[in-house]
């Protein structure tokens, strides 16, 4: 309906009023059309501003879907890396994801809108259920948050979850889910008080009809008090698993930091030794294990609190599928009335999708015992519901124990509030232990289960190896069992989980096997001199190029010369018959592990700002093919038609030498904010310029394109050659939450970089006699003899 019509629309009514009023007629009987022409009017009215409803139910659906989305990737990496309790890796609880949760519980709390029809009951029912399911889902991730991150996230989620409790808890006692359709009021003009109901089905006369039973008995708002006592059970649990949290990392981050010592002892008996492949894959294992056995997501995916979580997740599925199963049918699935219309179906169909696929993480993490060794002990423990251990209040004792970070003039006032700081904090303790045990009993029912069906497969193990006579040899591995992170010393993880950890780090370096960098290794077999000559025989002072070293712009880095040298390269891919689309692969792929290098051993403010020149350079020459304003063909455009290929790089050279020297010129006289930019890029390339052509004068051996290859190739290995000592600094972090990830880089980079590192092995002998700290510093390379 557009603006002319409802101004139409408008006029009309007022029109069909006034005549009402014109009429000669009993004032009663005018009363009654005036009631009819209001009805009408405002139905009306009512229609045209529900109309976008049916757009924000699109919007639910689709809020609901991405949750869905998150909740599946999490699914297909859990199982991709073998992690079967799912981590929390694309569906955590952040700013983005809080919101489009907010969005897809529109429906439950929604106080306003009329729900009459049974699928906008079922509907709103099934957003609270799924919502325990994405309680359920989310618990892990607390665990990657530090402790300010983790009080607004855990605010936040328990400002939504209490707002759609309340919302839920109003609705019942208001009627709006306990209904099936709303009345249709019919008025008789004689008997205003005569009121008939009607309801598919049914017709009432007078008063509300019963809630409608879904089933065994069991009505609407029952259900939706249970979902509702399942969310706030569900937000007490991620409440209390926050506080065990914290201090369960302290306890692992100190038995880490003893692990870590005792592995750096390794790496500090080398005596400055190049680090091979050998030494290196245990070494990296070693933290591998570590940051598994010792990840806050695995620490709490293994708690009480989570598989009671799951548990709960589980009963609010099955009560849902019972719930949709008998409420939905071919008569009552189009019986949608509300002003969503037959969006609600949409809803209801994304959301109980969610809720069966959304359970798949929380019921697997019930099991997440099974990590962790079998034995009459742990079962003994397990049964001991009541010993409650002393991280899971820890926390709250500290901050009991604590002062009072303020100060009162009243001493009276002063000790009124410490008591009271006593008393909520004993409460919440006695709190806090009556909740873990709680999730205690409930754990016992998964972990029964699982014990049984354990013992029933070794069993069939054991008949099956009497019935084939086959000798089951057991391998005792106990290999880096000593590097293995524990919460409780009483837990032993078990074989099989360390052997899960060993298997799918070894498949990790298999699969970064098969991304190593093809061209880069046949650049660094066939182009290297002995020596890297090509690092060592252009410096700051060579061949009259005179520049201060202590200035920044007469300083080079690895990725700065590399960069320089494949200016002039690509310069050269532009003219005819000019081969060099492999040596420029070679330069992108060597540029990634350079810039690694770099970040982690050349991290000094000064080679930084190079750093960050030479990758706007790149980014400059490689994408846009400019080289500080001048076009790369307008360069090769200078060359002689006529030349030869080795006269065709001479030219090119000489070309970017002149240029470089001008740059040189004009940025002393400049002041602008490119200045130094210009001047860093100019200086580079004037001094690499000028040593190849003297070299190229002193030597007539090599062609300049032998002579540019080999420069770049041996840049590329002598800063390579700091690989081994990359990779195992990357394996260690003091960010528990991040320490995962660096390990896995770390691994990654091992499997790729794995042949370059053995090739280099053979050619240690051929590495100057400079100090481990010295070897990531090209200009310590230059001053080598």
């Amino acid at each position: 309906m557009n603006y002319t019509s409802t101004i139409l629309l408008d006029f009309n009514s007022i029109n069909y009023i006034n005549r009402v009023r014109q009429l000669q007629i009993p004032n009663d009987t005018k009363s009654w059309l005036m009631g009819f022409v209001m009805t009408i009017y405002e139905s009306d009215l009512a229609e045209r501003y529900e109309k976008p409803m049916v757009w924000i139910g699109e919007y639910i659906a689709l809020a609901s879907l991405c949750c869905i989305l998150a909740m599946v990737a999490d699914l297909l990496h859990g199982t991709r890396s073998r992690k079967l309790w799912f981590p929390c890796n694309y569906f955590t609880i952040n700013a983005a994801s809080l919101a489009v949760i907010a969005v897809a519980m529109k429906l439950p709390v929604d106080l306003s809108g009329s729900m009459p029809g049974t699928v906008d009951q079922v509907a709103k029912l099934g957003s609270v259920a799924f919502m325990c399911t994405m309680m359920a889902n989310l618990l892990p991730c607390l665990a990657t948050m530090d402790s300010k991150a983790m009080l607004a996230n855990i605010t936040a989620l328990g400002v939504l979850a209490f707002t759609l409790v309340v919302n839920v808890c109003i609705q019942i006692q208001t009627g709006v889910v306990s209904r099936g359709h709303s009345p249709i009021i019919v008025v008789d003009p004689r008997d205003i008080q005569m009121v008939y109901f009607e309801i598919p089905g049914i017709v009432l006369e007078g008063g509300y009809p019963d809630p409608l039973e879904v089933l065994f008995g069991v009505s609407y708002p029952t259900i939706a008090a249970i979902y509702v006592t399942m969310l706030l059970v569900l937000l007490i649990i991620h409440v209390s698993s926050s506080l065990a949290i914290l201090k369960s990392k302290q306890i692992i981050e100190l038995k880490y930091q003893k692990a870590h010592e005792a592995a750096s002892t390794y790496i500090q008996q080398l005596n400055g030794d190049m680090l091979t492949v050998e030494k290196l894959e245990p070494y990296v294992e070693n933290y591998w294990i570590m940051a598994g056995s010792g990840s806050p997501q695995f620490i709490i995916a293994c708690s009480a609190t989570t598989t009671a979580s799951g548990v709960i997740c589980a009963l609010t599925t099955i009560l849902h599928i019972f719930t949709v199963g008998w409420s939905i049918s071919e008569y009552t699935f189009n019986d949608c009335g509300s002003a969503y219309g037959k969006t609600t179906q949409q809803i209801l169909i994304v959301q109980f999708i969610g809720v069966l696929l959304g359970t798949v993480a929380p019921l697997s993490r019930c099991f997440a015992s099974l990590s962790f060794k079998v034995s009459i002990e742990s079962i003994r423990n397990h049964i001991k519901v009541c010993k409650v251990e002393s991280y899971w209040t820890q926390k709250l004792s500290d901050w009991k124990d604590s002062c009072i970070p303020f100060s009162f003039r009243s001493h009276k006032r002063m000790v009124v509030i410490k008591n009271m700081k006593s008393l909520i904090l004993n409460f919440s303790i006695k709190l806090q232990k009556g909740v873990v045990v709680v999730c205690k009993v409930i754990a016992l029912n998964p972990f029964f289960f699982m014990i049984c069906v354990l013992y029933g497969l070794r069993c069939l193990k054991w008949l099956l190896q009497l019935v084939f006579c086959s000798s089951g040899n057991k391998t005792n591995e106990s290999k880096g069992i000593t590097y293995v992170l524990q919460l409780e010393n009483e837990k032993e993880l078990a074989e099989s989980t360390l052997k899960g950890l060993s298997k799918s780090f070894k498949q990790l370096i298999r699969r970064s096997e098969k991304k190593q960098p093809k061209n880069l290794m046949n650049l660094v077999k066939t182009k290297t001199t002995k020596g890297f000559q090509g690092v060592r025989m252009f410096g700051n002072n060579d061949h009259h190029v005179q520049c201060s070293s202590s200035k920044v712009e007469c300083r080079d880095c690895w990725s700065l010369a590399v960069v320089t040298l494949a200016t002039i390269v690509l310069t050269l891919r532009m003219i005819k018959n000019m081969e060099v689309d492999s040596l420029l692969k070679s330069v992108r792929e060597g540029l990634d592990y350079v810039t690694l290098v770099e970040k982690n051993l050349n991290a000094t403010p000064e080679y930084v700002r190079i750093q960050k020149v030479a990758k706007r350079l790149w980014e400059e020459v490689d994408v846009y093919h400019i080289w500080l304003g001048i076009k790369l063909k307008d360069a090769a455009s200078h060359v002689t038609t006529s030349a030869c290929q080795e006269d065709a790089t001479l030219q090119i050279v000489q070309f970017f030498s002149r240029k470089a020297k001008n740059k040189i010129s004009e940025g002393v006289e400049s002041k602008n904010g490119d200045a130094k930019f210009t001047s860093i890029c100019a200086n580079s390339m004037s001094r690499i310029t000028e040593t190849i052509i003297g070299d190229h004068n002193e030597s007539q051996k090599k062609s300049f394109d032998e002579l540019i290859s080999s420069r770049i190739a041996d840049i590329l290995v002598a800063c390579l050659t700091n690989l081994p000592q990359v990779i195992a600094m990357g394996c260690h972090t003091n960010v528990i939450e991040k320490r995962e990830a660096c390990v896995k880089a770390a691994a990654q980079l091992l499997g790729e970089t794995k042949e370059i590192v053995e090739t280099l092995q053979g050619r240690s002998m051929e590495v100057p006699s400079l100090k481990r700290e010295d070897l990531p510093f090209i200009d310590k390379w230059h001053a080598e003899p």
